[in-house]
């Protein structure tokens, strides 16, 4: 797939991120160079090979819940710039 100087341009806009005048080409080439790749794995004959989110069998790796005493709620709130006894207060953000 051939990788022009627009596309380049729409992918940065998408990705918000500023490209100098002076690297789009390189840039375009870079990504036919990925894309092509892309083209090798694709011409891969998986058939028979299981889909994997993991290389080793992973059972469950959460820790399990405890229960343990929160921080005061007034060592939390001592610093904030506004508060009430409970919460921090915020300027107004939605109408």
């Amino acid at each position: 797939m051939k990788i022009t100087e627009e596309m380049v341009d729409y992918i940065s806009v998408l990705s918000r991120l500023r490209l100098p005048e002076e690297e789009r080409g390189a840039m375009a080439a870079e990504l036919e160079r990925i894309v092509s790749y892309m083209d090798v794995l694709e011409s891969l004959d998986t058939t028979g090979v299981e889909p994997l989110s993991h290389v080793f069998p992973v059972k469950n790796v959460m820790r399990p819940d405890r229960v343990v005493p929160s921080w005061p709620r007034a060592d939390l709130l001592w610093n904030a710039p506004g508060h009430d006894d409970e919460a921090f207060l915020v300027p107004k953000a939605v109408e």
